[in-house]
């Protein structure tokens, strides 16, 4: 164990361990005993019976009622995180603009629409746009739901945006300024491709939130992966099976979508460090190259040859 005291809580002596240890040992028991118990529970009501698995061996489920919510799942999810990474590129660079009405229309519809509950949006949308026939009947449960979980989840990556930026060191942008770059310029090339690199896990996780928040769209109508498990567990009577089943599937893609930003961070982080090497290495060799080049040596200075040399 390393000796090095903590800096957020003092270090645990001898007895205060064995008495975590306990205390975990006595929670993971607790823990036990309550699965054990549900478990029983469930097979006494025959949930784990074979007759409410088999019909996801059956391919008519899948293609009736999961297969097409889960294609509506990703489809809202695909679609509502394309447009709020733009809007909320959008709103958080206008809240870091130089004008002052930029940063408070930009800073208000942030505050605006993070405040507003997605469900509140999504049925709001879904009003207004059969109202005035915006869309077609069987496009509007798709658009209000893209609609609400777009203007929230900009709103949340605009805030993410913004402090990645500013968390960003203010040597960079004085660099930037002496260069002779404008502002748009430093934020473009500089200071935004560093924000997204350091803040792709945030923003990972609110594409994640996304994804699950696309159920919500089950109380306008929307044909979603809960929503058609929920009507495959009615139909064949498997309630807790269903939910097992949809359950997995979700976990599977956040898991995917989770590895693949992790596959992505880390691939940025290597070339960004890589091209500052490869970058860096010429100038460098240049840069000693011109120190070097013209500064007077041996060969200039023959009569020196032989200083400090000792005499025969």
């Amino acid at each position: 164990m390393s000796s090095e005291p903590s800096v957020l809580y003092d270090v645990p002596g001898p007895r205060a361990r064995w008495r975590y240890r306990i205390v975990a040992v006595v929670f993971c028991l607790v823990v036990v005993v309550l699965v054990g118990l549900a478990a029983r529970t469930l097979a006494d009501n025959g949930q784990f019976e074979a007759r409410n698995w088999e019909p996801f061996t059956i391919g008519t489920t899948w293609t009736t009622y999961l297969l097409p919510g889960l294609k509506g799942t990703l489809l809202a999810a695909a679609i509502s995180i394309v447009f709020a990474l733009i809007l909320g590129a959008v709103l958080g660079i206008g809240r870091l603009s130089a004008r002052r009405p930029v940063r408070w229309v930009c800073g208000a519809v942030v505050e605006v629409f993070r405040a507003i509950p997605v469900l509140i949006m999504m049925i709001f949308a879904y009003q207004v746009f059969a109202f005035y026939g915006v869309f077609p009947s069987g496009q509007l449960p798709l658009a209000a739901v893209v609609v609400g979980l777009t203007l929230y989840n900009g709103s949340v990556i605009a805030e993410i945006l913004r402090a990645g930026i500013l968390s960003l060191p203010p040597g960079q942008r004085e660099a930037a300024s002496s260069l002779g770059l404008r502002r748009g310029q430093t934020m473009r090339m500089i200071e935004l491709p560093q924000a997204v690199t350091a803040m792709l896990p945030a923003l990972v996780s609110q594409m994640v939130i996304a994804l699950k928040d696309s159920a919500l769209g089950y109380q306008i109508g929307f044909i979603e992966l809960i929503r058609s498990g929920q009507q495959s567990a009615s139909y064949y009577r498997n309630f807790f099976a269903a939910l097992i089943v949809v359950g997995v599937i979700m976990v599977a893609i956040n898991f995917a979508l989770t590895t693949f930003a992790t596959w992505l961070e880390r691939r940025l982080r290597t070339r960004g460090a890589g091209s500052g090497r490869a970058a860096g290495a010429p100038a460098v060799a240049a840069a000693d190259a011109d120190m070097f080049d013209g500064a007077p040596g041996v060969d200039d200075f023959p009569e020196e040859r032989g200083a400090g040399r000792r005499p025969d």
